[in-house]
């Protein structure tokens, strides 16, 4: 965990994610990369200089086979409030509309019911687990796919919601994440979701691990060129002027 929160603070810290006295919302999905965000952050408060809080808030899509129990159990441990949404999202995509590509759809609706509830809860803040190897990857499936040099931003305010996205996981790696909730032993909900494994994202990532092997650090390198380009929102210099 140490190694985490030094990665989670210099995050943090270089794009200006935390101000002083607010309450941080982590959308727990259940998966590893969230409920890691979910412990840092948790950890962080206890000695970070900005005085913060932390909860949790699940978007229940109502996919059959999925407990939250465990998610409910550590946000106890960790003195976090917690809050299920139950939202029909896997009836509309997989029943009613059955969606032959679903993701796109799947996430519009969680996105949409989260801050729904953030608004209903006077949240304003929200952080999201997606890492350093997610960013590699987005970066290169927006080259490939859509002919254009874009990437999710580490900090991202939005307008209709009024609701602010943070990313503080962005300097941890998929390995470390995977090694942090193995040795601390974090609950981690299976996702039975029909689209699971079988997406554009999964495609990139397996094409990225094999042209790591001709081309050493490739995604040490795509990372760079994100700051240094930089792409709109990942700036250093300009988060700290």
């Amino acid at each position: 965990m140490q190694h985490i929160l030094s990665l989670v603070r210099r995050c943090v810290e270089d794009y200006n994610m935390i101000e002083e006295g607010e309450t941080v919302a982590v959308g727990v999905s259940g998966g590893k990369d969230s409920v890691l965000t979910l412990a840092a952050l948790a950890k962080l408060r206890e000695f970070y200089p900005k005085r913060f809080d932390v909860t949790a808030l699940t978007i229940d899509s109502g996919t059959p086979g999925t407990d939250f129990t465990p998610i409910a159990r550590l946000c106890a441990e960790l003195g976090v409030t917690y809050q299920r949404i139950p939202v029909p999202i896997y009836e509309i995509v997989f029943v009613c509309r059955k969606e032959k590509n679903p993701c796109s759809l799947c996430a519009k609706l969680r996105r949409g019911a989260l801050s729904t509830e953030m608004n209903r809860l006077g949240l304003k803040k929200i952080a999201l687990g997606h890492h350093y190897d997610d960013a590699v990857e987005t970066m290169v499936m927006s080259l490939f796919l859509e002919g254009r040099i874009g990437c999710f931003q580490p900090v991202t305010y939005l307008d209709r919601s009024q609701v602010t996205q943070i990313r503080p996981l962005l300097y941890v790696q998929e390995r470390e994440v995977r090694g942090a909730v193995r040795r601390l032993d974090l609950p981690v909900v299976k996702n039975p979701c029909p689209a699971n494994g079988t997406t554009k994202r999964e495609e990139t990532k397996a094409l990225l691990l094999q042209l790591e092997k001709q081309f050493p650090q490739l995604k040490k390198k795509i990372f760079g060129a994100i700051q240094r380009y930089p792409l709109y929102g990942w700036s250093l210099e300009e988060e700290q002027r």
